[in-house]
């Protein structure tokens, strides 16, 4: 059952986010406004160390107030590679320069409501290079065991989606 977009109209866009309305026709031939959010991609790592740990960044997210790990991730800037993007989001937000990067996977979190998409990739190694310079970003960084990852997300410490598919997806290849 393929949805038909008949029109799609802005209500508030910014640099941020982009919400629409679309008008939309079932296949049923019914037809209502459906509410839309287009945004930037992003892009993130999730990277490991020879002890088998994972980097992650302890932080607060107003909107559900809420604290949790999750991986770096941010907005690809416009003309810049999601490899490279995913490699500037680990040094802004931990300190660490992550060492080569290869795909780990790629995720639509929220597809009912939005066009957001995340290219997700994967370090073996990384490089301290100092304190991060988004310190607003996290409130700690720190090399978390993977073995300790199911138990953060039954916790509810981890429950960032993306972070927590990259991280589930890491535990299927290990």
């Amino acid at each position: 059952m393929r949805w038909q977009v008949h029109s799609e109209e802005p209500l508030y866009p910014d640099r941020w986010l982009d919400v629409r309305i679309a008008n939309v026709e079932l296949p049923d031939g019914s037809r209502f406004g459906h509410r839309l959010i287009r945004t930037a991609p992003g892009a993130g790592a999730v990277v490991t160390d020879e002890r088998d740990r994972v980097l992650l960044i302890w932080r607060h997210r107003f909107i559900t107030d809420t604290w949790g790990w999750e991986i770096p991730i941010g907005k690809i800037d416009e003309g810049e590679e999601p490899i490279a993007a995913a490699a500037r989001e680990v040094e802004e937000e931990t300190g660490w320069r992550p060492g080569p990067l290869r795909p780990l996977l790629y995720t639509q979190p929220t597809s009912g409501l939005s066009d957001s998409e995340h290219h997700i990739f994967r370090a073996d190694s990384a490089r301290h290079i100092g304190p991060p310079t988004e310190p607003w970003e996290a409130e700690r960084v720190e090399w978390v065991p993977c073995s300790e990852i199911r138990r953060l997300i039954d916790k509810r410490d981890l429950v960032c989606g993306t972070s927590m598919n990259a991280l589930l997806y890491l535990l299927t290849e290990v």
